[in-house]
Parts: structure tokens; sequence; C-alpha cells
């Protein structure tokens, strides 16, 4: 018959006994279980023994024994061994919940606290004294704020003593920021007794133990100060933290980590009363510096706005220039009146404009009165008031040269670029517990944040360049901007130059190629098994590429001739022919048809083809130097080498677009028996590489593919429709 399901078989051992293998009724009080076992090995009182388990965590079963007595006996010995072996008995027990709840019912609290305050042995003794403090505290039995004042004081003097044993320190701060986190009073005593000082010597010793628990302390003490104690605290502790921690050999541990991230978010913490604060029309402060904004970008410097103007000329020139500086209201106040950012986009603009003049302002050129504008044109003085137009700012001049609708407002991408970075840095929001996100750029930087934002203003500015966005594309680009910052911010950057060039080595088309590359990733097209059916259609595919190059070139394309006076006005034709043996070329006249085969009178045999060169390389381009007008003619210039006789002949092209360069130079390559390399054939194996892969996985899936394109439906004849809401429903 099987034993009932509560019954279990446990073998129970004592110290120079004989194991015992009982049946352990779990319905039993645990008090019976405890009298059979006793009276099995004649024990009496068996209600101050306890049943322990024998695996490694040594854990009690029960809340009565005489263990606890017997260990906090020994802390009072005299003996200083008995003492030691006592505390390293203690420190191993002490995790268990059970054992602590009945040392602390017993006092050992109060009986490990003399000990740490005595102080009479700073070595080994202290440092279980103090080891098994903490271990019994972390059960939270015991609030922090019942630790005596002369306690605390104590363990402190043992954090500013200069020499002492490596292991009281570490335990000694440990404890220290536990008070300090836990009870408000205990923390301002801490704050007062431990100088800040003193913990940047911890900091720069090689410790790192020792370095930990004084961050972590430091940490501790700076989430309750005021905001200067913390602006200070940061800045003082900074060049120390970027030395001495990140750029150590050492590698970070987890727990360091974490208090770097917590040092990182309070002093990013610092911006968040600005963040919050939107501008005041009324405070003559915020209006002066709105007014040094717009100074900076359109006054000179000892000149003052429309001098002898009107007031409302004054108002409405100054209402202009706001706009022109990308202010969305002709009052500035009301874009900087959202919260966030608030005050923190106006001191971001500010800095920007005084601390990176050159790329916010450039000095104007002034002839006779009249301003010389960027690109040489002179802008005749105002027919009835005589006033100088100084020059924008660099910012808003290279945005003024472009047509209104693909201008990058300054002031409104500022307003926006500050929120995406407030997001993106958890500018305000509560410290996590386990985060350990930090970047080292932001300790190694005076200013960090409004730094950051100047680089990211001019990246802002690059990208949308590149976008070649408009007025609509606003949201579009600080999508894009927001990707490259992400990127660029976890990669953890060790400076701020360095994030500089990271930043603008990812430009828009870089972020594109990402994104193209995780969809992928995310729809398991780059998995093994499809990685290997691209491998395998690739030949076919190239081979297809081929064919549509060498098509292309037996269509033939007209060429420009360019002349030592760079005068294009002459037209010429070239084309492979039919049995791609011959280049067939010829002149042709503007605005006439592509000319026949028959009709083109020079021919080159491709046999007598010995190579083909691009770019500088070519003979037609090579003298003619290096200027910036003479760029896109290296990008488009190829030629082909051939034996005429005795000497090398060259036939010369100037292609009309890049893409024809590209298709050109690859049919020729082709012809040669040359690899065909161009970024037009990248594009396109890959565009047929996804088109054919994905055809071949809805084949697996038993989906039907017609052989032929579905038919394109013709186009309505009636565009003048709608839905009339007046007609009832049937």
């Amino acid at each position: 018959m099987a034993p009932p399901r509560n019954v279990v078989k446990i073998a129970v051992q004592m110290p120079d006994a004989i194991p015992q293998l009982i049946q352990l009724d779990q319905a039993k009080p645990l008090a019976a279980v405890l009298k059979e076992v006793c009276d099995a090995w004649s024990l009496v009182h068996a209600e101050s023994y306890a049943l322990q388990f024998a695996d490694g965590h040594r854990r009690y079963i029960t809340e009565n024994d005489l263990e606890a007595e017997r260990l906090l006996g020994g802390l009072q010995s005299g003996s200083r061994e008995r003492r030691r072996e006592t505390l390293q008995h203690l420190v191993s027990l002490a995790p268990d919940v059970t054992f602590a709840q009945e040392v602390i019912s017993r006092d050992g609290l109060q009986k490990l606290g003399t000990i740490i305050e005595d102080g009479d042995d700073l070595g080994e003794v202290l440092t279980l004294a103090l080891r098994a403090f903490l271990e019994l505290m972390e059960h939270g039995m015991v609030s922090w704020e019942t630790l005596s004042i002369p306690f605390v004081r104590k363990v402190v003097c043992y954090v500013n003593m200069n020499l002492m044993d490596a292991w009281v320190q570490p335990l000694a701060l440990r404890l220290l920021e536990s008070v300090t986190l836990s009870s408000p009073a205990l923390g301002q005593l801490v704050k007062s007794e431990v100088p800040l000082d003193r913990l940047l010597v911890h900091l720069q010793v090689m410790n790192q133990q020792l370095q930990t628990k004084a961050m972590a302390l430091l940490t501790a003490l700076l989430q309750g100060a005021s905001p200067t104690e913390r602006k200070q605290a940061c800045a003082h502790h900074a060049l120390a933290v970027l030395q001495n921690i990140i750029h150590s050999a050492a590698p970070l541990g987890d727990e360091m980590a974490h208090h770097l991230y917590v040092l990182q978010a309070l002093t990013l913490g610092l911006l968040e009363p600005r963040m919050r604060t939107p501008l005041d029309p009324y405070s003559q402060e915020q209006r002066e510096q709105l007014q040094a904004l717009r100074q900076a970008a359109f006054e000179s410097e000892g000149e003052s706005l429309g001098t002898g103007l009107s007031a409302d000329r004054r108002r409405s020139l100054c209402a202009r220039e706001f706009r022109k500086l990308g202010f969305s209201n002709s009052n500035p106040a009301q874009d900087l009146e959202r919260v966030p950012p608030g005050l923190l986009a106006l001191d971001n603009m500010l800095y920007f404009s005084r601390h990176a003049p050159s790329a916010y302002s450039r000095v104007s050129n002034r002839v006779g009165g009249i301003w010389q504008g960027p690109c040489g044109l002179s802008c005749a003085p105002h027919p009835i008031l005589f006033f100088y137009l100084p020059p924008p700012p660099q910012f808003v001049l290279e945005n003024s040269s472009r047509e209104d609708k693909h201008e990058c407002p300054f002031a409104r991408s500022s307003i926006q670029l500050t929120v995406l970075l407030c997001e993106l840095l958890r500018v305000g929001e509560p410290c996590s517990e386990t985060a350990q996100d930090f970047s080292p750029m932001f300790f190694g930087q005076d200013q960090s944040f409004h730094e950051l934002f100047c680089v990211s203003i001019q990246l802002l500015n690059k990208t949308w360049k590149e976008m070649r966005a408009t007025q609509e594309d606003f949201d579009k680009v600080m999508q894009v901007v927001r990707e490259q910052l992400a990127r660029t911010l976890a990669l953890k950057p060790s400076s701020l130059e360095l994030f500089r060039t990271k930043v603008n080595a990812l430009p828009y088309g870089e972020v594109l190629r990402l994104r193209q590359t995780e969809r992928l990733h995310q729809e398991g097209t780059l998995a093994p098994p499809i990685l290997e059916l691209r491998e395998k259609l690739k030949p076919e595919l190239m081979g297809l590429i081929r064919q549509q190059r060498l098509l292309r070139l037996c269509e033939g394309t007209l060429f420009r001739k360019i002349s030592s006076r760079r005068r294009q006005d002459k037209l010429w034709f070239c084309c492979l022919s039919p049995n791609h043996k011959v280049l067939q070329y010829g002149d042709v006249e503007e605005g006439a048809s592509p000319p026949t085969l028959e009709s083109l009178p020079e021919q080159l045999p491709v046999a007598d083809i010995k190579a083909l060169l691009t770019g500088k390389d070519c003979p037609h381009v090579r003298e003619k130097g290096s200027g910036k007008q003479n760029k896109d003619l290296y990008e488009l210039a190829f030629s082909v080498s051939y034996d005429h006789g005795e000497a090398e002949a060259y036939l010369n092209f100037i292609a009309p677009s890049k893409r024809e360069f590209h298709l050109w130079t690859d049919g020729l390559s082709a012809l040669l028996g040359s690899p065909m390399g161009s970024e037009q054939t990248r594009l396109d194996l890959e565009q047929l590489l996804t088109m054919e892969t994905k055809l071949r996985l809805l084949e697996l899936e038993n989906v039907p593919i017609p052989e032929q394109p579905p038919p394109i439906p013709p186009p309505p004849t009636n565009f003048n429709f709608c839905y009339d809401c007046s007609i009832a429903e049937p």
C-alpha cells in the first residue's frame, strides 16, 4: 500500500551522531517532528532545537533555536579569536531570514553595534561585524532610522580615516548609503560629516570595490541635495569619474554602471526646471534674451535696430526677423509657451549663437550703404528709409538662399530638437533602480547638453539638405534625426568630438540602408536558408543584369562633346551592334532623331578595345584641373582605349547622367569580361534578389503566381464624382 502523499522520507543528521532516516508527516506540527527526532537521540528541551538544510544555503526551518543564543554569547567573549570565529559563523548564517529574526529578537544588532562603536580592532573583527550588521539590516525587519547618532558618526569616522583596512571602508560606505537613502535626518548628518572631497579621494584609489561604494554614497547624497549643491558636486567630481572610473583599464561592474547612470540622470535632471517653465512674456530678462538672439542674427555689434524709425515700423521689423529665424509666430513667446521644452529651448538657441558663432552668424560686408549679399548681388537701399540690412546667421543664411518651401526653420527646429534630446536622455524622468545606460561624454564636457544641441542642430540642417526636404517634410526629417542621434548615443562615444564624428558618418542614405537591413532581419529574409537561396540565385540574376546592360548599349545614347572652351553644343551618338562585336558612332544634329546603324560612319571593333578608364584617368579630363567646375566631368567621364595602328587611341565619353554612366560602364565591362561593380548594379541585384526570393517563398506556400502580370485598369474618364449623402440607402 502506497504511503500518503503528505508523508516523505528525509535524512536527519547531527554532529557526532548516526544519521536518522525518518518519515516526515507534513501534516504534523513542526514541534512534534522535532520532539520525535530529539527523543531518538535522547535530547532534552526539544523546543530549543531547529532543523537546518544541509545543502549550500544552510537555512533553518524553525523560529527557535540554540544556535542564535550560542553565537550571541560568543560576541561578548573576551577572547579575540573566539569573537572572530563567532562573527564568521554569524556572517554565514545571517542571510537566512529565520535565523536573522532570532538574532534580532535577542538584541543581536545592539551587540554588533557595540563592537562597531568600540572599534577596538580595526581589522578583521570590525570587517566581520560590519558585514553581519549589514546582512541583518538588509532583511528590513528594523528601520535604519532607529540607528543612533553616535553609531552613525563612528561609521563616518571609518570613512574619513586615512589608514584603514581595505575591507572596512567599502562596508562603512555601504552602510552610510543605506542610512542616507532611508532616513532624511540621519542623511543630513552623513552629508554634514562626510566631505565630498573625501569621496573624491576614494574615487581616485585603485580599489574597484571602494570606488563603487564611494560612488553609491555620492549618488545617494546628491539625490537629497539642492539643485545648487548638486550642480557644484557634479561639476567637481565629473573629471575624477571620467579619468579614474570610465577610462580605467578595469571593466566596469554592473553596480558601478548603475551608479554612473544615476549620476548622469541627476546631472541632466538639473535641466528639468527650465524644461518645465514656459516663457513669461512679462519677464524683462527673458525679453532681453530673445532680443539678444535676434540681434546676434540681424544686427551688427554696436548698431541698434531701426534708428530713427517709428515704433510701429520697429515692431514690424522685429516681427519679420523673428519669423526669418524660424519662429511660427511673429511673437516668439507663443512658440516657447510649450512645455517641454519651455525655456530650455531658448537656452539652447542662445548657447548656440554665443558659443558657435561661426556656425550661427557671418560678418556682414557693406559697400557704400549697400549690403553685398552672399551671392555677390547688391541689395539697393530702401526707397524711402535708408538703413542697413545685415546678413542673417549662417544657419538662416543657408536656408534663405533656398526657395521658401525648402527653408529649414531654425527656431522651430531648435524647439523640436530640444524636446527630442530630452526624450532620448530621459530628462526629468525618475531614476530606474536597475538601469545601467550612461554615456561617457556627459562626464568630460561642461555644458554637455547645450554642446550636444549645437552638434545636433547642425546635423538637422545637414539631414534637411540631404533629404531635400520642404516644410511639409518637417516631421519626417525629425524622425530621421531621432534615429541618427539614438543610434549614435547607443554606441556610447567617449567624447563629444567622437559623437560628432560618428553622427556625421550616419547620413540619411545610411539610415535608409540600416532600416532596410533591420526590416529584412525582422522578416526573416536574412535567415541562413534564405541567404543560401540568395547565393544560388545570384549568378542567374547577374546574367540577367548583364543582358539588360548590353541591350541598353544596343539602343544607344546621345553624348555631348566637351571642347577646350567647355562648349556643349555638339552631339554624337554611339551604340553597340546587335551581334555585340562593334561600337558604331557618329555626329548628329541638335534635335534630330536617333540615327540608324547604317548611317553611323565610324566603327570600333570590340576585339580591339584594351581597357575601360573612368574619372580622372580619362585623357579628355585629365588636364582640366581639380576645380569645382570640373567635378561633374570627373563623375561622368569614361573612355575606352584601343589600338590604332602602332599608337594607342581613345574613344572618350561624357555621360548625360549618373545612371547612364553606370549603364555604359557596366555594359562595356561585360563586353570586356570584367565584373560589373557599379552602385547601380548592386542596387539592381538587391532588388531582383528580394523579388525572386519572395516569389520562391510564395511558391512554397502554394500561392499561384500567374505567368503574365495583371492588366493595368484604364484611368477613369470622368473625374467629377462624389458621394451624394442625400440619397437614402435602400
